[in-house]
This record gives C-alpha cells, sequence and structure tokens, in this order.
C-alpha cells in the first residue's frame, strides 16, 4: 500500500513542477528580464532542496512505475511484489546518494 501512496504524492510532486515550470517559463515571452528575475529567485538553498526533493520523485515515480509494470505483465510479479518494492527503495538509495552528495554541495559552497 505504501508504494501505492507515495507513487501517487510523487506523481502530484512532478505535476505540479512541470505546471510552474509551464508558468515560469511562459515569462520569457513578458520580456526576458521578467524570466531573468524569476529565474534569479530560484537560485537559493531553499529552492536547491526543492529541487532534490524532485529528483527524488522522479526517480521513485520512474523506478516505482518500473517495479508495477512487472507486477503487471511478469507472471511472477505478484508473488515477488514485495521484494521488488524494497529493490527499488535499494535502487533509489544508491542513485539518490552520490546525487545528493554532488547537488547539495553545489547548493551550499555557490
Amino acid at each position: 500500500m505504501w508504494s501505492w501512496v507515495m507513487h501517487r504524492i510523487s506523481g502530484v510532486l512532478i505535476f505540479f513542477f512541470l505546471f510552474v515550470h509551464v508558468l515560469d517559463t511562459a515569462t520569457v515571452r513578458v520580456s526576458p528580464e521578467v524570466y531573468n528575475g524569476v529565474i534569479g529567485q530560484y537560485k537559493n538553498p531553499v529552492m536547491g532542496l526543492g529541487e532534490a526533493g524532485l529528483v527524488g520523485a522522479v526517480v521513485f515515480h520512474a523506478l516505482n512505475g518500473i517495479r508495477i509494470i512487472l507486477v503487471d505483465f511478469w507472471s511472477g510479479g505478484t508473488k515477488h511484489q514485495r521484494k521488488l518494492f524494497w529493490g527499488v527503495v535499494v535502487v533509489w538509495v544508491v542513485l539518490m546518494v552520490p546525487f545528493l552528495v554532488r547537488h547539495l554541495t553545489n547548493v551550499f559552497t555557490h
């Protein structure tokens, strides 16, 4: 059940990001100065943490989507769904730790 809940939450967060991204990119049509001002507001540690959360949500959503495909289309998927979930968690951690080290170093040193 928790993978279902986390999949839905990550999907909503990604949708929200895409909505905001379209809006802030659309400001370039208003004027380049407005666009640069909006993008300049994103250059702070809070937004850096938000970017890390976004990457975490996208990576989890993608990996869990693959798990869902395996459960749905592999005959042994339902039998091994718990192992597949923990595999998603392990792969997510393996991918996220190096990313977070590099990203957060950049966020807090530049």
